[in-house]
């Protein structure tokens, strides 16, 4: 009977001969004689990253360094996986805890290098499809400034956008021990255009951009959920959806199938209390929801100027604002046609509120 390590060296020769597939399984295979090898994980990570399996790259990269902190290669895959997703901000700070265990590696100077331009270009792109603060107030998605190009629809919290192009979805996933994170990648949507609705067992979502094709996605789940504790986030690039497991079961897949196949249970007292890494090392175990925490505070603490500042504005005002402000700032911007923003409910409930346009300019109606 081939042992896991017999198993790794084939894994690794069928790797050499570019059969990245059959490196993969080979290594699936020495993880079940050896579930505790941070070796085992990481090769298999690179081996994913090569057939395109992101997001199982990444969740085996995060096994060997929970396994063993001190693994530079584990942060080093990570981070290249994080980088084919579009997360730089997530690559970036795993490729820079890397780098402290691999001091003079240039492969990783490089990539973090890399990434920072990437978040630059995304920032700057942003700010780009942003229309002059003067306008800002007159454009939604039925009305148009004379002599100006239509506006997409728009909403409180963030600056009208143009679309450019139709946006191109596509969706990926991963799990964690308490919850399936759902990601459908999508640049430019607005919150106003997501509808998400949570069953037991069934994920409704819909994109419905104005003047194009609406997207559906509605998927049975592979298994329970805890509708309560699902929740969704909209961003500048993606959709984030994060589902609750009703049971602490590994999903084999995001959608439900009638193959007769046994879920792996999670056990979350197998892991000992104190871990030897394999290399000598005083590093302590990385937390990584801290780590996500601190990018999410210097991203709301970046300072920004112009259009990019006024729209973080709106955004903030509507996040924090109880359900009646909410109320009042949509149902304000909606009748005035963009022009007006109130989050007096008391006064906005009583009427139908009028715009209010800038000297010099006119409503036209945007015939589709």
């Amino acid at each position: 009977m081939a042992t896991a390590r017999d198993l790794m060296e084939k894994a690794k020769e069928a790797f050499i001969d570019d059969n990245f597939e059959l490196a993969a399984d080979l290594y699936s295979q020495a993880l079940d004689l050896d579930p505790r090898s941070a070796d085992l994980y990481a090769d298999r990570a690179q081996a994913n990253i090569k057939i395109g399996s992101l997001t199982e790259a990444v969740a085996d990269a995060n096994r060997a360094i929970e396994l063993d902190p001190s693994m530079s290669k584990a942060y080093f895959r990570k981070g290249i996986a994080c980088m084919q997703l579009e997360e730089y901000q997530t690559a970036k700070v795993a490729l820079e805890a890397g780098l402290k265990l691999a001091a003079g590696d240039s492969r990783f100077t490089k990539l973090i290098e890399e990434c920072k331009e990437r978040i630059a270009e995304e920032a700057i792109s942003l700010q780009t499809v942003l229309p002059d603060a003067s306008s800002n107030a007159a454009s939604v998605s039925n009305v148009s400034v004379e002599k100006a190009e239509p506006a997409q629809e728009e909403i409180p919290n963030q600056s009208a956008v143009a679309v450019l192009n139709k946006p191109k979805y596509r969706h990926d996933y991963y799990n964690s021990s308490t919850e399936v994170v759902l990601t459908i990648f999508a640049k430019g949507i607005v919150a106003r255009n997501v509808v998400v609705d949570f069953g037991e067992q069934t994920l409704r979502v819909v994109v419905d951009v104005p003047g194009e094709e609406s997207y559906h996605f509605q998927p049975r789940l592979f298994g329970k959920i805890i509708v309560d504790k699902c929740r969704y986030q909209v961003l500048s690039t993606k959709i984030e959806i994060r589902l609750a497991k009703a049971e602490l079961i590994t999903w084999t897949s995001l959608e439900f199938n009638d193959k007769k196949t046994v879920p792996q249970k999670i056990n979350t007292m197998s892991a000992p209390m104190s871990q030897k890494p394999l290399y000598p090392s005083s590093k302590a175990k990385i937390d990584w929801d801290k780590l996500e925490a601190e990018v999410k505070k210097e991203e709301k603490e970046e300072k920004l100027e112009g259009d990019a500042a006024l729209s973080k504005l709106f955004s903030d005002i509507y996040r924090n604002a109880d359900e009646d402000a909410r109320r009042a700032m949509s149902k304000s911007f909606v009748e005035s046609n963009g022009t007006v923003l109130s989050t007096n409910w008391e006064d906005v409930g009583k009427k139908k509120v009028k715009g209010s346009l800038p000297e010099g300019m006119e409503l036209k109606k945007w015939e589709y």
